[in-house]
């Protein structure tokens, strides 16, 4: 990888599942870059597109066709033939996945698979590989990793089984480690744990890392930037500070406000967006948020007119250069952004 050139770099991802209804858009025109050592987040409802774009990158779709360009350290990764993208999944991009107990296999030991993991890859003998499984689970904090190595998953805990999805991600030492929703399934002391163990791992090995998550409260702790989707569509991407405190799109900040707040009054009601997610098998041609946006529905006829036919490009919003949205009336005081950007292009 040359210097000045990222870790992961995605343009113009399109990603099209054939059904009996229809064709369906799942990923529509899709760019952003994560940077070796950094985090983006991305967030968006059921539908939005996230975990299609996550697979998309490691080449696991069976019968969609994926378009666009997608580069890991600057080699190409669409279109490779599946042999060769079987040599770099796990050896150069690794994932772990909402159910650790669904993608780990009942019948082997938790040692075994994490050692099968490592001698596909490296090759390596029964012994070195064993010794390998043992402590990659005693650095991810797994007690008597020795023994623990022997048991079945169905002998772990949720947290447990979590960590030992992480020591297998992490056995061959990728550069890249995408988290599809790694906590959702569990309590938040565990949760705060896994998040802290990725974070730890992420900066002893300068790991670039993907976390997709529908929850804004694991972005705000472990993101440095964010990707927004909506309707398989960037809606807004910025640094995670910023689009806390300044969110500019619509959709960005009424996810944002249906979020509990502690200053709240006991019986005040959440704040959901109103409306439902698009349906992909028929976009409209406008914003695909449009129907449900309160900014569309305030302006004026010739505005809403422009939110329902007309497609919003992705374009610099603000002074910092990584800041995007894609929105005719972006920003608090619906001062639209000026500087177009090609879609998928970042």
């Amino acid at each position: 990888m040359t210097t000045g050139t990222p870790l992961l770099d995605v343009r113009d991802l399109q990603v099209t599942f054939t059904t009996p209804r229809g064709r369906v858009r799942a990923v529509d025109g899709l760019g952003f870059t994560v940077e070796a050592g950094r985090t983006l987040g991305i967030v968006g409802e059921s539908g939005s597109g996230k975990s299609v774009t996550s697979l998309a990158v490691m080449g696991l779709h069976r019968g969609a066709e994926v378009g666009g360009s997608i580069r890991l350290a600057g080699q190409e990764l669409a279109g490779m033939p599946e042999k060769e993208l079987s040599r770099l999944r796990g050896r150069k991009m690794a994932m772990i996945f909402q159910d650790p107990l669904s993608s780990l296999h009942p019948y082997w030991t938790v040692g075994e698979q994490i050692a099968e993991h490592h001698r596909v890859h490296f090759r390596s003998g029964r012994a070195a590989a064993r010794r390998r499984a043992v402590e990659m689970l005693a650095e991810v904090g797994i007690p008597e990793p020795a023994r623990r190595a022997g048991e079945y998953p169905h002998q772990f805990s949720g947290g447990m089984r979590q960590r030992a999805m992480i020591a297998m991600a992490l056995a061959c030492e990728p550069d890249l480690l995408i988290a599809d929703e790694p906590t959702t399934a569990l309590d938040v002391t565990v949760q705060a744990q896994i998040l802290e163990l990725i974070a730890r791992l992420q900066q002893d090995r300068g790991l670039g890392v993907v976390m997709i998550t529908h929850d804004l409260g694991v972005v705000a702790r472990v993101a440095h930037e964010v990707l927004v989707m909506y309707g398989g569509r960037a809606a807004e991407q910025a640094p995670v500070d910023d689009l806390f405190a300044e969110p500019a799109h619509p959709y960005t900040r009424g996810l944002l406000e249906s979020l509990p707040r502690l200053d709240d009054p006991d019986d005040a009601p959440l704040r959901a967006i109103p409306g439902a997610p698009p349906s992909l098998l028929a976009p409209a041609p406008g914003c695909a948020f449009a129907p449900r946006c309160a900014r569309a529905e305030a302006a004026g006829e010739a505005e809403r007119g422009r939110c329902a036919q007309e497609r919003p490009l992705l374009a610099a919003y603000g002074d910092h250069p990584h800041r995007s949205v894609a929105c005719h009336f972006a920003g608090p005081a619906g001062a639209g952004p000026a500087v177009p950007v090609k879609e998928g292009a970042r």
